[in-house]
């Protein structure tokens, strides 16, 4: 089958592999069948494997749904009654976070940083000790919006000493930057399907730690759909998702785990590094700048400001780009005007180098000077 091959430089979904569309193209099964649940099971297990859990301490609880659905989950489902979240906000999707706990009325402290900036620790630690009934500390890991990747070592030591869980949103890191539950300090992570595996948008996953999602049974119940104790138990019993998983997707999942055991995770690593830096060079020979300090990057997203040009235009350049096979985003910054090129996907080096001839001949039809101007402040 001749298949178009896109370049998507956008945060998720992320660019796949042949063979990860084809692997939808199975046989259909009824998803009860005893043969779909010990390929589930397999799933669970690489789930944790990837992040280095044991998989006696932690497992994995599999959803329909976008990395959202996730965030849901874990935050709805692991509050104990009279206690509440410590939000560490610095970002989009820790915001996201927030607006959850809003939806389901859960009380919580949104502990706000600048989009920009590293979180404080010491006010991390400070408001940890000043509020004895946080249940859990809940962060984001890289923050997609401006590419920061958080400290989440440093913070899960924190929520530890002050007897609290901890909960990062690794959806944009999973897979792709190496984690280690235990020496990163975590108790929960999350993922979606379509980024760092690269496999199918519809399915995410939590990862965490079995004994506190068996406590959750006792904690109020939030939702029916999105309540993590229930599907864990489902799983546990019936080796299935309680209600009907994507079928076709989940092949392409584990077709999407079997490549990425075979590329290795410090291979995986290496060719996500190799093209954040091919996108810096692009963009530096061009002149554009960056939101976000380069050694406060998290590798996976680069941020760049718009330049001070009457002919630059956003929508021109995303079609320009689309038009010959490669997708860029827009920015998530607040009110500033800025896109993003980001290094997720089955792509390497040589692909953003082609991406960046197609952008200097964007940037000529269009009359952008070369290389960009910014004003002054």
């Amino acid at each position: 089958m001749d298949i178009e091959r896109k370049i998507l430089l956008n945060p998720g979904p992320a660019t796949t592999t042949d063979s990860v569309k084809l692997a939808q193209i199975v046989p259909d099964i009824c998803p009860r069948e005893k043969d779909f649940a010990d390929l589930m099971q397999g799933i669970r297990e690489d789930l944790v494997k990837i992040v280095h859990g044991d998989l006696e301490k932690y497992t994995s609880v599999l959803f329909c749904g976008s990395g959202t659905i996730a965030m849901d989950v874990c935050l709805n489902s692991l509050l104990p009654a009279d206690k509440k979240i410590l939000i560490i906000n610095n970002g989009a999707y820790s915001s996201r976070a927030v607006e959850i706990c809003n939806y389901y009325n859960l009380p919580y402290i949104n502990l706000e940083f600048e989009i920009d900036a590293l979180p404080d620790l010491n006010k991390i630690e400070k408001t940890l000790s000043e509020n004895k009934d946080i249940a859990f500390v809940y962060t984001t890991h890289n923050e997609t919006g401006s590419g920061i990747l958080n400290p989440i070592r440093k913070i899960g030591e924190l929520a530890h000493k002050y007897h609290t869980f901890f909960v990062v949103d690794t959806t944009s890191t999973y897979a792709m930057r190496p984690i280690n539950m235990e020496e990163d300090n975590i108790d929960f992570c999350m993922a979606s399907a379509q980024k760092g595996l690269m496999a199918m948008t519809g399915i995410s996953y939590v990862i965490g730690n079995r004994s506190i999602i068996e406590q959750s049974k006792e904690f109020p119940k939030r939702s029916y759909y999105c309540n993590l104790y229930m599907q864990y138990e489902y799983f546990e019993k019936h080796g299935e998702m309680h209600f009907t998983p994507p079928v076709q997707t989940v092949y392409a999942l584990k077709q999407a785990l079997s490549e990425y055991f075979k590329e290795g995770e410090k291979e995986k690593w290496n060719r996500h590094t190799r093209v954040f830096e091919a996108i810096h060079k692009g963009l530096e020979e061009l002149g554009f700048k960056d939101i976000i300090k380069r050694e406060w990057q998290a590798g996976l997203v680069v941020t760049v400001k718009y330049p001070d040009d009457s002919n630059w235009d956003f929508n021109a350049v995303h079609d320009y780009c689309y038009e010959h096979g490669f997708t860029i985003y827009p920015g998530k910054i607040g009110n500033q005007h800025t896109f993003r090129l980001c290094a997720l996907g089955a792509i390497d080096a040589d692909d953003i180098e082609k991406f960046f001839q197609v952008m200097r001949e964007c940037l000529c039809k269009l009359h952008v000077k070369i290389p960009v101007n910014y004003n002054e402040v």
